[in-house]
């Protein structure tokens, strides 16, 4: 069994009593590490008094949702399921630096009705201690929306958070992190519908293949592949695969980046409009 030093026990307990103060809970639930460990702990603490709710939008892959829906069984979780329409709002759309907490505001607006007729105290949310020294504009909203963050709260990073899931059975507590396909779409160049699935299918062929961690950058014609380095002979190896799965999914171009994924890379991209 994983054994989580002293420290980080304190903080897992801190969790644990943190979601018991708030007694009923609404939890914010993707599949992630994060999420899948908060709603483990709220069910442990809570009991009926935590529901998860799984939210989907053209911005999230199905395979993901799936993977989700999965887990919360496995966990005995009551789930429930909305659809949002970030995708549809203008300031989302635009794709500025803040598109983030537009998409936070769809979602906690379209969660608090739900929360309401659950009869449940708070919406919480996955938030962790890495995420607080961040440039993270949805947790602007949900700071701004009153919802709570028991791991946050507990001082817990990814890497506690990943240690505690890993030690509490979760299948997922190594998962990669996972960002929604709006984030493969440079700043300033809108967000459709048409390129959210583009990326979606030239990103399921390429973790066809085996790979773990991929980002597909949208640049209109051109997809750009990010894989761990450890990845790069993989793809050179299947480069005629990789190549028709991605003109297949609309791009007329396809480029390996040799610098490998990088969380964030399109903000190098962003230049503001002149005032």
């Amino acid at each position: 069994m994983i054994q989580l030093d002293r420290h980080d026990e304190s903080k897992l307990e801190v969790a644990r009593a943190n979601l018991r103060e708030l007694e009923s809970v609404l939890i914010a639930y993707s599949g992630g590490v994060d999420s899948s460990l908060l709603l483990k702990l709220a069910l442990a603490e809570l009991g009926d008094n935590a529901v998860a709710v799984l939210a989907s939008s053209p911005a999230y892959p199905e395979s993901e949702q799936e993977e989700a829906r999965n887990l919360a069984a496995r966990l005995g979780a009551r789930l429930v399921e909305v659809s949002t329409n970030e995708v549809e709002l203008e300031a989302y759309r635009r794709n500025n630096p803040d598109r983030c907490f537009h998409c936070k505001e769809e979602l906690f607006e379209t969660l608090e009705p739900i929360r309401r007729d659950l009869g449940l105290k708070h919406i919480v949310y996955g938030a962790t201690a890495d995420d607080a020294g961040d440039h993270r504009p949805g947790h602007g909203s949900a700071v701004r929306r009153g919802v709570r963050f028991p791991l946050l709260e507990a001082g817990m990073g990814k890497a506690e958070i990943r240690a505690a899931a890993r030690r509490l059975g979760l299948p997922n507590w190594n998962k990669p992190s996972f960002a929604c396909l709006s984030s493969r779409i440079p700043h300033g160049t809108e967000v459709t519908v048409e390129a959210l699935r583009q990326i979606e299918a030239a990103e399921a062929a390429i973790k066809a293949l085996g790979v773990k961690q991929v980002r597909v950058r949208h640049h209109g014609d051109v997809a750009r592949i990010e894989v761990e380095p450890e990845e790069v002979a993989r793809l050179l190896e299947n480069r005629q695969q990789v190549v028709d799965a991605l003109r297949a999914a609309g791009y007329k171009f396809v480029s390996l980046d040799l610098e490998g994924y990088a969380s964030g890379s399109l903000n190098r991209t962003w230049k503001p409009a002149a005032k």
